[in-house]
């Protein structure tokens, strides 16, 4: 004697559900599972880089020559009447000196033009040499790689070694 509920056909994988019959010459559509990929992106941080900078002074004493120019003007009375028909002096330089003829008209029983005064400008020269204290500033970056824990490794230099200042 056996059981019923035995010998009936179920379904795979199942223990409650019975399998369908089919008949010959009929057509079941049985249902397929199909698969898909999924490709998903995150940052993963791997490491960072520190970077902070150092300023240092540097004194250093700047030299340069100085030139400057003094003028000194000195009043030449004249009071000359001029003959008529005399042309007038003009600006002219002598000896390194400008000179600028000052000129009055005066009112006579005939008008007269006479050389009042001659001003004149001298120039000098002098050179000094000045030396001025400075402090100048200079800043180096120093970048180095920290790992996702925090330890720091060597520092990272950019620059060749020629080019690198002490």
């Amino acid at each position: 004697m056996s059981d019923p509920a035995a010998i009936e056909p179920r379904l795979l994988g199942t223990q409650d559900k019975l399998a369908a019959e089919v008949a010959v010459g009929e057509s079941v559509t049985l249902p397929l599972i199909e698969e898909t990929a999924r490709i998903e992106k995150r940052a993963v941080e791997t490491g960072r880089v520190r970077v902070s900078t150092r300023t240092e002074t540097v004194d250093e004493v700047l030299r340069e020559t100085l030139r400057s120019d003094m003028v000194g003007v000195t009043r030449v009375p004249i009071n000359r009447t001029l003959a008529e028909g005399e042309t007038p002096p003009v600006v002219r330089e002598e000896n390194g000196v400008t000179i600028v003829p000052v000129l009055e008209e005066i009112l006579v029983v005939e008008k007269r033009l006479v050389l009042k005064e001659e001003v004149h400008v001298r120039q000098t020269t002098t050179v000094e040499d000045v030396e001025v204290p400075v402090m100048l500033r200079r800043q180096h970056a120093e970048v180095e790689r920290v790992d996702p824990e925090g330890h720091a490794s060597e520092p990272i230099n950019p620059l060749p070694a020629q080019e690198q200042t002490p």
